[in-house]
């Protein structure tokens, strides 16, 4: 194995490879420009890019002027990205030219400035050459970057960026944080380092726009090792990346894990994978069977931890932890306080399911920008609601069951999808699923199942039922199973229920 001592140290993306020293002139740059077009501490620069080095670099050019950097989610539509930017109050927007051609003259900002989409996102997205021009109301960002002198002395500021949770439960929010000071400082680093591991290469498969990723790939950029990231994740140049750049460190998502296990034998036993050392997933729940395969595979380096943008990362699990208590996300991570809420608003003791509330000594506090009643309203006694149900055993272990706004009540019953979803997985053949509740005449809502096969399997309906109620009690299995090709999901693997459910309650006039 090469010694990490001999491999480059830096920021890697497709053939491309910028040095620390580089990447930190570049940012000081890009913040004295953003200084001399008017931007100050506590403002609003948004990014919409996919993964690659000038994304880390705005980051943390705008982070030297104590200003917010708004990643936008480069799926959205301009009406989306509109709104982010409105609701932001930023001025100015830096975005690939790809990406930008939508927005037009008469965007409402300031200052667009265009980065030019580099070649490893082009191949990976098959992007049209006809939308790599320049447009005509954009600035060139190289060009203007060249322009700015290197400035070594900004003031000190605290570095921020405001993340717009995913709005898979309405618009999207942007949370803004306070930075961290003192002694909440230091903690902080404490616990990123139980999340994050020691690790000197990491790889980043996720997209830079959605909170975890982003948090872990500036963190990682500012240390003095190599980070690579990945236009897109594929799972074979994965493993190809692990084998070439030696990572030791990855953060992923259980759709990551589910597409790995699906390759054949002889891909997954090409690859040395040797120096992996620290895998941490999040984001959604892992199929049981499917995780408990890939430490088999990879060894008991798989670790999870649970949390939210606003809350910060509550719990962790080592593989150890899962395998002794399989399903759990982890006990407390330090200076974290777990709360179950019952409907009553009373705290509900060891094994009774209710909602889960933390209280993070070391991660700083935060505001809902422009909606600070929403703040008041999921903060009891300085612990914010989590949104999810869930229960913590008699030895501290958080076990979680749903989203509170998943439960199915079915003929007054609660129904959590997550539990018949967990049985769908154990089924041969199926690749993933959704379960969600629809309008009954008689019970107020029944369960409904979309199933997504894995390539080239055909399901039975009539026997994916049979085969539930051998394991589920009658009442969780669902009237209806519904076979898709594909269900819509999020980069970061969280499939989008609501596109899924709505038009079901949207013909009846309802929400619920």
């Amino acid at each position: 194995m090469i010694g990490t001592s001999k491999l480059f140290r830096g920021i890697i993306s497709g053939e491309r490879r910028r040095s620390h020293s580089d990447v930190a002139d570049r940012a000081t740059r890009i913040a004295g420009g953003l200084a001399r077009l008017g931007v100050r501490e506590g403002d609003s620069v948004c990014i919409l890019m996919r993964n690659e080095i000038a994304f880390v670099e705005v980051t943390h050019g705008i982070m030297q002027l104590g200003a917010y950097a708004v990643p936008v989610n480069w799926h959205f539509k301009r009406q989306e990205i509109e709104y982010i930017v409105a609701d932001s109050g930023a001025q100015v927007l830096i975005g690939h030219t790809d990406l930008l051609h939508q927005l037009g003259h008469d965007a409402p900002y300031n200052l667009i400035l265009g980065v030019a989409t580099p070649p490893e996102l082009v191949r990976a997205y098959k992007i049209d050459p006809a939308l790599l021009a320049m447009p005509r109301f954009a600035r060139d960002f190289e060009n203007w970057i060249t322009d700015q002198p290197s400035c070594a002395a900004l003031p000190a500021a605290q570095p921020t960026t405001m993340i717009y949770t995913s709005g898979t439960t309405g618009r999207p929010k942007g949370v803004r944080r306070i930075p961290p000071v003192g002694e909440q400082a230091v903690g902080l680093e404490h616990v990123r380092t139980i999340i994050y591991g020691l690790g000197a290469r990491a790889l980043v498969p996720g997209p830079l726009y959605h909170s975890a990723p982003n948090f872990f790939g500036i963190w990682f950029s500012r240390r003095d090792g190599a980070m690579v990231l990945m236009p897109r994740f594929e799972p074979e140049e994965l493993l190809r990346l692990i084998e070439a750049e030696k990572i030791d460190t990855i953060l992923m998502v259980p759709t990551m894990f589910v597409r790995l296990m699906q390759l054949p034998q002889s891909v997954r036993t090409n690859y040395d994978i040797s120096s992996l050392r620290h895998v941490i997933h999040g984001a959604a729940p892992c199929p049981p069977e499917v995780k408990r395969a890939m430490i088999e595979w990879w060894g008991p380096i798989i670790n999870e931890f649970y949390g939210s943008t606003e809350a910060g990362a509550v719990t962790f699990a080592s593989s150890l932890d899962w395998l002794a208590k399989p399903g759990t996300v982890g006990r407390p991570l330090p200076h974290v306080e777990l709360r179950v809420i019952g409907v009553h608003g009373q705290v509900l003791p060891a094994g009774e399911i209710g909602e889960i509330y933390s209280r993070n000594a070391y991660y700083p506090g935060f505001t809902y920008h422009n909606r600070p009643e929403t703040l008041v309203e999921i903060n009891q006694d300085g612990f914010i609601a989590s949104g999810d149900l869930g229960f913590v055993d008699a030895h501290g272990y958080l076990f979680l069951c749903d989203r509170m706004n998943n439960v199915v009540i079915s003929g007054g019953v609660n129904i959590y999808p997550a539990e018949i979803e967990a049985a769908l997985h154990m089924l041969q053949g199926v690749h993933d699923c959704a379960v969600f509740g629809v309008p009954d005449a008689e019970f107020g809502e029944a369960l409904m199942a979309v199933v997504e096969p894995q390539p080239g399997v055909m399901l039975d309906v009539l026997d994916m039922r049979e085969k539930l109620k051998t394991v589920l009690a009658d009442y969780k299995v669902p009237r209806q199973i519904e076979i898709r090709t594909s269900l819509p999901r999020e980069d970061s693997g969280k499939i989008f229920k609501r596109r899924l459910r709505d038009p079901y309650w949207e013909e009846l006039g309802r929400k619920i």
